[in-house]
């Protein structure tokens, strides 16, 4: 058995999963999974706070444009394949060959990604609290820890400024 390495197709933006699933689907009914035996789109879950302070949480490609393939490119019948979806254009590569991904690429490509929270204020912005025991006091931005959940707050509290931790959604950017 020939040896699989993962390759990346172009495809046309918005046609990522349709290019992977017709991918796969070619590849079992022409009975082909030996050669062709995984794709794969990098997904991350991205958190929005919206100006409400609601999280909604939503998938978004890592690369758009990009499907990523486990196969056997020096087999034409798994080159050609692919190249014939429809929505695929191309390969990455020299000359539109496809030219293998090395570990550190897959690895460093993030092939399993964490998700992120994504917030509509940073540092140095004007911040009002809209939940907690502080709710409706207003304050700047002074720190912010996407990763750990907390931003801390410069509030005024009985005519000193105090620095309070809050959680992320806890606070939403004034004008």
């Amino acid at each position: 058995m020939q040896e699989t390495k993962w390759y990346v197709a172009h495809t046309y933006s918005g046609y990522e999963r349709n290019a992977a699933g017709a991918i796969e689907k070619a590849a079992e009914s022409r009975k082909m999974t030996d050669l062709i035996q995984e794709t794969h789109i990098p997904t991350e879950e991205v958190t929005e706070i919206g100006d409400d302070g609601k999280r909604r949480t939503k998938t978004r490609l890592i690369y758009p444009g990009y499907v990523f393939i486990k196969m056997v490119a020096t087999d034409p019948r798994a080159w050609h394949l692919v190249r014939n979806i429809r929505g695929v254009t191309g390969f990455v590569g020299e000359n539109n060959k496809p030219v293998p991904l090395t570990e550190d690429e897959i690895n460093t490509l993030g092939m399993e990604r964490k998700g992120r929270t994504v917030t509509k204020y940073s540092v140095g912005d004007k911040v009002k609290v809209m939940d907690g025991p502080l709710e409706d006091f207003s304050g700047r931005v002074t720190e912010l820890s996407i990763e750990n959940n907390f931003v801390k707050v410069l509030v005024e509290m009985f005519g000193r400024e105090t620095e309070v931790e809050l959680e992320l959604d806890q606070v939403e950017l004034t004008d």
